[in-house]
């Protein structure tokens, strides 16, 4: 049995691969996408399917495309109740600091562990 579906949205390739490997090795179902705009498709998608997602990790800067601020005021807009966790490398970002009033349920500082990953996983999903 699975522990849930998750979305992770990375403009690196190489990040993207590194979530999929350690949360399907801890029983998740992934999706991922290379910007916003990909992660709300797979958003709405998962909704007409009826198979949501029970958190959705974005990555705040994707140069050259939507990144995880727009692409969270966008997937609030459809379901409120979505359970979103930033991503970034930029720890003295204020809106990293101040995520909460945005919406967002956790982040996660890059580079990050394991243990940053299931946590702010933990923090979300326990908020369903």
């Amino acid at each position: 049995m699975r522990n849930g579906r998750i979305l992770v949205m990375d403009d690196h390739k190489d990040i993207r691969y590194i979530f999929s490997i350690l949360l399907n090795r801890s029983n998740y179902e992934v999706e991922v996408a290379e910007d916003g705009n990909k992660a709300i498709e797979l958003f709405n998608r998962s909704i007409e399917e009826e198979r949501l997602f029970d958190a959705i990790i974005l990555d705040l800067n994707v140069p050259g495309g939507m990144g995880g601020a727009e692409a969270t005021e966008k997937l609030l807009e459809i379901d409120p109740e979505t359970k979103v966790i930033w991503c970034s490398g930029r720890i003295d970002n204020p809106i990293m600091i101040n995520y909460k009033k945005d919406g967002v349920v956790s982040v996660i500082h890059k580079p990050f562990n394991n243990d940053d990953i299931y946590e702010a996983l933990s923090i979300a999903i326990s908020n369903n």
